[in-house]
Order: structure tokens, then sequence, then C-alpha cells
């Protein structure tokens, strides 16, 4: 008579099994690390620029024409960080799920890529438009891209490492805290893009990749 202990472990095995099966297990933490370092650079430009266009404004011509050309160019770096963490997160990623001989583009990983997009492609354009109706909603896009890039988190964890719902969780809260303290946008910006991902990418490394 067969123990009803093999039992339950071969079932335990075969769930795990589906359960990895309707995940991409092979996101890279060191893209994170990355990706957070990029930020921080990004950050560090974009508080330069800002610096230099108040200490323009109220001690040299009080002349507010360039304010324009501040928003531009942080639009530029925020794109700059945006395409460098993507391509160094495929790099990463492609090459751990080589490793794990998992395929980079399967069912599970373009479903997360949809689940993952969706949010991110509205709080995009949300942006936008905060951006399109003047200048007094330019201070208001630094907490919904925290609190979007966060939903997007939490939206595709259900496809990948269930800890990037943790993430996700803290980009929101960093988003809602940030939108009662505007005049540090920036400096919450940083923190959820920059921090929390180099934290992130750090403990995903040390739990799934060390070895």
């Amino acid at each position: 008579m067969e123990n009803p202990q093999q039992h339950l472990e071969a079932l335990k095995d075969i769930r795990q099994m589906m359960k990895q099966s309707n995940r991409f297990l092979s996101l890279s933490g060191l893209s994170g690390i990355f990706a957070g370092v990029y930020a921080l650079i990004g950050a560090y430009f974009g508080h330069q620029l800002i610096h230099d266009y108040i200490r323009s404004y109220w001690v040299e011509s009080r002349d507010n024409s360039s304010i324009g050309m501040v928003i531009f160019k942080c639009i530029v770096i925020c794109a700059v960080v945006l395409t460098a963490s993507l391509i160094t997160a495929f790099i990463l990623t492609a090459r751990r799920a080589k490793k794990s001989g998992q395929k980079l583009f399967d069912h599970t990983a373009i479903q997360l890529l949809i689940n993952l997009f969706i949010p991110l492609a509205a709080g995009g354009l949300f942006c936008i438009a905060m951006l399109y109706h003047g200048m007094g909603y330019v201070i208001l896009v630094g907490p919904a891209m925290l609190i979007f890039y966060g939903l997007a988190l939490v939206n595709a964890s259900k496809y990948t490492l269930h800890d990037i719902r943790y993430l996700g969780c803290l980009e929101i809260l960093l988003g809602l805290i940030s939108c009662f303290y505007l005049g540090y946008s920036l400096f919450f910006w940083a923190i959820g893009f920059g921090v929390l991902h180099i934290v992130y990418g750090t403990i995903m490394w040390f739990k799934y990749e060390r070895k």
C-alpha cells in the first residue's frame, strides 16, 4: 500500500510546477540595481536643472521664459533613464533566461508585458495630458509616475516573482505621500525609482541569483 504522505508530496510538486509554468521567473535583480542607479543619476541632473533655473529666476533676470526648456530637458532625462533601464533589463533578463532554460518571449512573458504596459501607457498619457494643460499640473507628474508605475508592478506581479508586488505597493504609497509634499516631488521620485529599485534588486539577487 502506497504511503499517503508520498501522494501529498507528489501533489505539492505538481502544484509547484504548474505555478512556475504560469510565471516568468527570469527577471534579473541586477537590472533593478542598474535601473536604480540610472534613476539616481537622472535625478541628480534634474535637480541641477531645476536649481539653475531657480537661481536664474530669483537672482538674475526673474524671467520664466525658459521654464518650458527646463521641463523639456527633464522629460529627455526621464526618457534616457527609461531607455537605459529597458535595454539593461532586456540584456540581463535574456542572459538569465538562457541560463535557466526558459524562453524570453513565451506566453507567460507576453502576458507579463501586457499587464505591465497597460497601466504604464495609461500613466504616460495621463502625465502628457497634465503637461498639455499647463504648468500648474507639472508638479503632479512625479507623484503620478510613481503611482502608475506601482499599479503596473502590482498588475504584472501575478505573472512573475511575487516579490515585485511589494515593490509596486511601496511605489504607490510613496506616490500618494508625494502628493501631499509637492515641493519634494523630485526627492520622492529619486527614492521610488532609485533607492527602492536598488534595494529590491539587491534582495532579488541574494534571494534568487547569487547561488
